[in-house]
């Protein structure tokens, strides 16, 4: 009989991160383009800093990471 493993989600991995206490870490948008005038630098240097996932949309990500 076999086992069969469910498929992790490829784009979530590449995007998400699941912390020692069981958080999932993720990067800050707006950090791709128009990067000269239209932001300011402190905004920039903000957006360099990562994130946490939302707890009430921490289970969309668990389903989409069985294995996280």
């Amino acid at each position: 009989m076999a086992n069969y493993k469910m498929k992790s989600n490829s784009s979530a991995k590449k995007r998400f991160k699941f912390t020692a206490n069981g958080r999932i870490k993720r990067k800050k948008a707006h950090l791709r383009h128009n990067l000269t005038k239209s932001k300011s630098q402190s905004q920039k240097r903000n957006l360099r800093k990562g994130g946490y996932i939302a707890e009430s949309q921490e289970h969309q990500i668990r389903a989409l990471l069985p294995y996280g």
